[in-house]
């Protein structure tokens, strides 16, 4: 028998409450002309476990071996993007027009983009802002500037940080992405933005949210479309909010889930439960109104596929099945960081289960917004209550969870150990008081109508993801709302 996970739903009597209403979001077309985020393959979380999987080598034949991978199992559910993290291309200098070249000794892109491309999948790459340090005496593609005329200081990344206010700068990233639109990219990942970005020992500035901005209008002048994704912990604020909005297509929520360098898990839970946090604090910033956004959080790499087994990814397989609940219900990319040669059973019936990616589908129109069980306030807490939606007919997704108690991130209570009742009214949820026909998303089965709440038995670490549908189909919606 296949896993699944054991929430018991259950009665539970109506309670009244005022919590706070529920209105409208929606996320519509990024900036740069995406509908959905992006499903598919990232290759850090094993490049920065090599004691993991010591047989993996990051290069064209390990990449192509994860890719193929990608495409036979999980290609035609939707997963195909398949990006390179950083090491892909030369550290310290580019070609001799200081545009970013891949080291020769590891990859060659037209050839990996066109091995991608006829398996249906798109190829992502890795970059960080500013121009190579050791580039300086070179000149713009198709001008007579030299970087260092344009560039200058040192972020710790053998990089110059640009000026924006001169001629040049906008001209070096059309000749950079113009060339990656030559080699038939379809992905990029932009790393250590701010304001956001830990340091991480490094020397940032303050501010590289205009390198964002001519990556965006490099984009718009390639050949061809591309993601921008912006990283790693992006700030929230309405001025630079705007600006991700504005020009990339997803940004990153939280720094990285992988227990980097550890010599024994890929994730840890404790890491989890602060990612599912993170997403908290920023979807709460956009509930106080109705609201339409035009950008996909990134919550980081996704490991729910237990390639090295349990002890050695960290995971349970409850917390396996909560973290794409979450994944999915918020909307953001879905980017594997397993091993794909050696995904488990359950990770493969988790990552193709077709009704669950039709749910993920909805959420990246309506993404889910927490609502605590009994006031539907968005505070955190270890019992949970999500809802996204409703949408024009008036079907909404919930989630329920029990987090556990705290392991570090979440100021949960540590007295609340094991199995815990979780229950949302539709008075917490914020939804119409009505008949609802809910359908438990892992199993596919109708669990039956409720007019009231949902109740379920959740283990530490436990959820549980329904679709509830209007049983009176007829009634009248407004796009995203209630009527009253």
């Amino acid at each position: 028998m296949p896993f699944l996970p054991t929430a018991v739903p259950v009665q539970v009597p109506f309670s009244p409450g005022l919590p706070p209403p529920l209105h409208s979001l929606t996320i519509s077309t990024t900036a740069n002309g995406f509908s959905a985020p992006a499903r598919g393959w990232n290759s850090f979380g094993l490049q920065a476990n090599p004691a993991l999987n010591p047989e993996f080598v990051f290069n064209q034949t390990g990449i192509i071996q994860q890719c193929d991978h990608l495409a036979s199992t999980l290609g035609g559910y939707g997963f195909t993007y398949c990006s390179l993290d950083s090491g892909w291309s030369h550290p310290y200098h580019g070609d001799k027009h200081g545009r970013i070249v891949p080291d020769s000794k590891l990859f060659n892109m037209t050839e990996l983009a066109d091995h991608l491309h006829a398996q249906g999948l798109h190829l992502g790459i890795y970059v960080v802002p500013g121009g190579f340090r050791a580039d300086r005496h070179k000149t713009i593609l198709d001008t007579d500037i030299r970087i260092g005329d344009v560039c200058s200081g040192d972020n710790g990344l053998a990089r110059c940080n640009w000026n924006f206010t001169m001629d040049g700068v906008q001209q070096w990233h059309n000749s950079v992405v113009n060339q990656f639109a030559e080699w038939g990219v379809d992905f990029i990942k932009l790393d250590f933005i701010t304001p956001g970005s830990p340091d991480n020992g490094v020397h940032l500035p303050l501010n590289t949210s205009d390198d964002v901005i001519a990556y965006h209008k490099a984009i718009n002048n390639a050949s061809r479309p591309m993601r921008l994704d912006i990283s790693w912990k992006l700030a929230r604020d309405e001025k630079h909010f705007h600006i991700w909005s504005k020009n990339a297509d997803s940004f990153r929520t939280d720094q990285d889930i992988n227990e980097r360098g550890s010599n024994s898990t890929l994730a840890a839970w404790a890491t989890v439960q602060r990612a599912i946090d993170n997403y908290r604090q920023y979807i709460v910033i956009h509930t106080g109104k109705d609201e339409t956004l035009a950008l996909f959080p990134d919550m980081d790499n996704l490991y729910v596929g237990n390639s090295f087994g349990e002890d050695r990814d960290g995971l349970s397989k409850a917390q396996r099945f909560t973290i794409m609940n979450h994944w999915m219900g918020a909307a953001s990319n879905l980017m594997l960081g397993n091993d794909l040669t050696n995904l488990d059973a359950i990770g493969i019936q988790i990552l193709t289960n077709t009704f669950a990616l039709s749910v993920a589908e909805f959420a990246s129109t309506y993404p889910m917004r927490p609502r605590n069980p009994g006031t539907g306030f968005a505070y955190a807490k270890q019992l949970q209550t999500w809802v996204g939606g409703p949408d024009t007919t008036g079907k909404v997704m919930v989630l329920l969870a029990n987090y556990g108690p705290d392991q570090g991130q979440g100021g949960f209570d540590t007295s609340m150990t094991g199995i815990q009742t979780v229950s949302a009214s539709w008075s917490d949820l914020g939804i119409r008081n009505e008949a609802y026909r809910v359908q438990d998303v892992w199993k596919g089965e109708d669990v039956g109508i409720e007019t009231q709440a949902l109740e379920a038995r959740l283990g530490e670490g436990e959820s549980w993801l329904v679709m509830m549908t209007p049983v009176r189909s007829s009634s009248k919606w407004r796009a995203g709302g209630l009527d009253g």
